[in-house]
């Protein structure tokens, strides 16, 4: 009986220090497994972070490109208006002259400097048509 009482006492202590040495080892091993997943987080939020960033670039590019669209669609507009004032302009010395030939106002000369004035007119509207493109 003495025996088998020493016989047990024995392997109880043995078992004591085997749960002991586990719960040493599972408690490195949850270590571990933090580390690992701190590391991994770490790297999520780097990753997340560097995609913040290249969204901000790619958005900031979008609203340079829309500004350029823009000021071009406003360079037409003042284009289309300027050809149209030239085209004004050309028909009104065309009626005075048409008047003032009619009225017999005009001499060889006037008429003349006033279709040098038609032609420069129309090689404005063809200089900026030129520039427009």
């Amino acid at each position: 009986m003495v025996l088998l009482t020493l016989a047990m006492g024995a392997f109880s202590n043995a078992q004591e220090g085997n749960v002991a040495n586990d719960s040493i080892l599972k408690g490195e091993q949850a270590e571990k497994e933090a580390k690992e997943m701190q590391a991994q987080i770490d790297q999520a939020e780097k990753e997340s972070v560097k995609a913040e960033k290249e969204a901000k670039k790619a958005q900031k590019k979008l609203e340079k490109e829309a500004g350029k669209i823009e000021d071009l669609r406003n360079d037409v507009i003042h284009k289309k208006e300027d050809i149209a004032k030239g085209n004004r302009k050309v028909n009104k010395l065309q009626e005075d002259m048409e008047l003032d030939k009619i009225k017999g106002k005009l001499s060889p000369n006037d008429i003349n400097k006033i279709n040098n004035k038609i032609e420069k007119e129309k090689l404005r509207k063809l200089e900026k048509k030129l520039q427009k493109s």
